[in-house]
């Protein structure tokens, strides 16, 4: 399975894969570790609709076929993007169908904010989106991603693969101890500052 492209944006993530039953959980695996680079927290969601879509890749597009899976954050939802080279277009079907029937996109419609089926001009695109809440709280999100990963650099740590995580949770500890010890030398009790950074969040969690 390829690895995510990298000449797109930070919050996209293109993964071509072979539609191959072994492919899937690495699939699910890989959502898992993209997501969790960019602090995205779905509650599992995300990865059981790629689970879903790739699965109905291999059932009803061929084992060995060319798909791609794309993963983007845009602020407060996530888009799954499924492509392959299909042209026949999935519908849901009646309740108490057989799963051949569709039954697997009643279980996606239920979880996703939105969900839909386009044609392209290699096939077509099967898309979901999962609303990720408050878009305060994404931009948040975004500016930590940004401010950790500037920070990091600036320090002289890679950035690569599954310890990309951990080095961002090394370099938040850095980056609040810093901002810390900046409070203290300006005169201010970083004791009060760590409390109302605790209230705010605490109070746009809620």
């Amino acid at each position: 399975m390829a690895g995510a492209d990298p000449g797109v944006s930070k919050y996209r993530c293109v993964l071509p894969f072979a539609a191959l039953p072994a492919e899937v959980p690495l699939l699910r695996k890989a959502t898992t570790t993209q997501l969790g680079l960019w602090g995205v927290a779905t509650g599992g969601e995300a990865e059981l609709i790629v689970t879903e879509l790739a699965a109905n890749v291999v059932k009803h597009v061929g084992e060995g076929a060319s798909a791609t899976l794309v993963l983007e954050w845009r602020c407060d939802r996530l888009r799954v993007e499924m492509h392959d080279k299909s042209s026949l277009l999935p519908a849901l079907r009646r309740a108490g169908c057989e799963a051949e029937c569709g039954r697997g996109l009643h279980m996606l419609a239920a979880l996703v904010a939105d969900w839909g089926a386009v044609a392209t001009a290699l096939g077509k695109a099967v898309w979901c989106e999962l609303d990720l809440g408050a878009e305060v709280a994404c931009r948040r999100m975004e500016r930590a991603v940004e401010a950790l990963q500037h920070y990091q650099a600036h320090g002289g740590a890679t950035l690569k693969g599954s310890r990309r995580v951990t080095l961002l949770k090394e370099s938040a500890i850095e980056l609040i101890a810093d901002l810390l010890h900046w409070t203290s030398a300006r005169g201010l009790d970083p004791d009060d500052v760590l409390d109302q950074a605790q209230m705010h969040y605490e109070a746009e969690a809620a």
